[in-house]
């Protein structure tokens, strides 16, 4: 593989980070609150959130080195089980995998700045996503420059809140203890609001959708995906402490913006206004690290169905062109026809149901892999049954909690079933040409 079109330990790290750091942790306490306001209650979600991601880390890392190409679960699930399972997977992927997030940054990019730049929300959030997308078009090695630098800047901003939102005497906080933490665990409010945090953990695995861009694979994707994962852990605790500490509960309950109430609290109303657009340049990093891997698996699937085939072209810089701009309008659609939750709850289902069929596919992996090549995930297979209970938790809850948003989830997965028939049909009547 040429050098200059692959990418090493850093830059795999670096889009691991991006995209776990996106909208969801500057967005998704303010939804917790509403039902979940115990600080013990909360601080056991983010680490159960952080334990689920390690886990599911772990796994991924072993599948991904045993079946080593690009397009994560769609090549997983294809491999260990049957490729309709794959093609749904990439479905997902396509349809909302990476456009819901992407479009969910957007709107959250839009929410932090457009005020201050006298901007609709929806204009700016759109010319982000365009003007990313272009860049991403152009070469491996200019994306990788955005990503390594956007990725940077990012943790650095992180750190400053971190730093003086833990150094800041408030004047009042949303802390809250005290025992009644132990009712609202039992609550279905915990679980949904679990489903938040894995939103906003999600983006673990995104090496495992760049495979066949990372030199030497065997070695570099899973430090990256458990490096990746274990260094945003740590931020995500630390800054919802932060967030906790700096604001009274009910001027962040149900709010969307608290990283900017977050920094207004500690900085005022003009440094408030800064960090916001630090806030943004975050969404940034997210948006590309998004923009770069989702078109991967539509590119993969295209090498492998007929229907699908004019997205597998990549120009004479190894980019998947076509798949990046079939990508973004989706993402477009996405802005223009969800509200922010349902957009996250409708995706989240999804999303965690393939994840945890994914990491099931490691008792597969087991089973097949006799010669013990690639990495091995340690305590086998304590990791895996607990990222599986705690998806069958999340997966349940959300079915009688929020019956609307599952079932648009599940009636993409009919949709992307009957697409997957048609496929078929397509390809037997080409191939009869």
């Amino acid at each position: 593989m040429n050098n200059t079109n692959s990418i090493g330990l850093t830059t795999a790290t670096a889009i691991v980070i991006a995209n776990m750091i996106g909208a969801g942790i500057f967005t998704s306490l303010g939804f917790q609150l509403v039902d979940t306001v115990n600080t013990w209650s909360i601080t056991i979600l983010w680490c159960l959130g952080a334990l689920m991601a390690l886990c599911g880390a772990l796994s991924y890392a072993e599948i991904a080195t045993y079946w080593a190409r690009s397009g994560g679960e769609y090549h997983f699930l294809s491999k260990a089980f049957h490729p309709v399972l794959g093609y749904l997977s990439g479905w997902v992927s396509l349809t909302i995998g990476f456009s819901a997030p992407i479009a969910l940054s957007g709107m959250a990019l839009g929410a932090y700045v457009a005020p201050y730049l006298d901007l609709s929300e929806m204009a700016l959030a759109i010319f982000t996503i365009l003007i990313i997308s272009f860049f991403h078009s152009l070469s491996i090695k200019r994306s990788g420059i955005l990503q390594n630098s956007t990725t940077l800047l990012k943790i650095i901003l992180i750190l400053i809140i971190i730093y003086f939102g833990l150094t800041r005497i408030p004047e009042s906080s949303a802390f809250h203890f005290g025992d009644s933490w132990k009712q609202e665990l039992l609550l279905p409010a915990f679980a949904v609001s679990f489903v938040y945090v894995t939103f906003s953990y999600s983006g673990w695995n995104a090496a495992a959708y760049i495979v066949d861009e990372i030199r030497d694979v065997r070695k570099n994707l899973p430090r990256a995906l458990l490096l990746g994962t274990l260094v945003v852990s740590l931020l995500y605790l630390l800054l919802n402490f932060v967030f906790l500490r700096q604001n009274p509960l009910e001027t962040i309950r149900g709010q969307l913006e608290i990283g900017q109430l977050t920094a207004i609290s500690i900085f005022g109303e003009k440094g408030g206004e800064l960090i916001s657009f630090g806030i943004a340049l975050m969404l940034i990093s997210s948006i590309s690290a998004m923009v770069w891997a989702g078109p991967r698996v539509t590119q993969v699937m295209g090498e492998d169905h007929a229907l699908w085939r004019w997205f597998s072209v990549k120009t004479r810089k190894r980019v998947p062109l076509r798949a990046i701009w079939l990508q973004t309008v989706i993402t477009l659609i996405l802005l223009f026809t969800g509200t922010f939750e349902q957009v996250m709850v409708y995706s989240g289902f999804v999303l965690q149901l393939f994840a945890a069929l994914a990491v099931s596919a490691v008792f597969v992996v087991r089973r097949r892999n006799k010669i013990k090549s690639g990495f091995r995930s340690p305590f086998f297979p304590i990791p895996q049954i607990i990222f599986l209970i705690l998806s069958a938790w999340v997966l349940i809850y959300l079915v009688f909690a929020q019956p609307f948003e599952t079932g648009l989830g599940l009636l993409n997965l009919v949709l992307g079933l009957m697409v997957y028939k048609f496929d078929g049909f397509y390809s037997k009547k080409r191939n009869h040409v």
